[in-house]
């Protein structure tokens, strides 16, 4: 796959890829520093070998400061309503904070959708996220997503989430 960091203004010394087997343990501690829907390492495991061409890092002098990690689904389109499709779902992504309004985020996901539609064949793209996580939803509408429904109580803490989605 082509360095997509190219795409938008990133640190020169920030370096956008595929993710490493041996590095899940480094994504794992990103999860947990960040986000507080932490996930099994099985998890990031089956995430890896099901969709390892979707499953990115970034990279800043050799260490990882962020990831997106994504799962292809054969399910109802979110956007096409009871049409069954192939979609992409970013399932996390997470950068550490001091290496956060770097444009690290926004990079990912282009990596991440680039993926889905040309490696896996994906028709959309789809998450969920909090519905107070402003600059998050502010990022992924700049990317053309939008919120297509609420999914009442989704998080663990009984927050909802906004389910957004994007055609690929």
């Amino acid at each position: 796959m082509e360095d997509l960091s190219k795409c938008v203004e990133i640190p020169p010394n920030i370096v956008i890829r595929n993710v490493n087997s041996d590095e899940l343990l480094q994504v794992m501690h990103i999860n947990r520093l960040c986000l507080p829907e932490n996930y099994t390492f099985s998890f990031f495991e089956t995430l890896y070998r099901d969709a390892p061409k979707a499953f990115f890092v970034a990279e800043c002098n050799g260490k990882i400061v962020g990831y997106v990690m994504c799962r292809v689904e054969r399910t109802f389109s979110k956007i096409d309503r009871l049409k069954l499709k192939r979609v992409g779902h970013i399932v996390s992504i997470a950068v550490l904070p001091e290496y956060r309004r770097m444009h690290i985020g926004t990079t990912l996901m282009k990596c991440a959708m680039e993926a889905l539609k040309n490696e896996y064949n994906c028709y959309e793209v789809y998450l969920e996220v909090r519905v107070s996580n402003e600059p998050a939803i502010a990022m992924y509408e700049k990317l053309g997503f939008q919120k297509v429904e609420i999914q009442s109580h989704y998080y663990m803490d009984g927050e909802d989430a906004y389910v957004m989605a994007k055609k690929l």
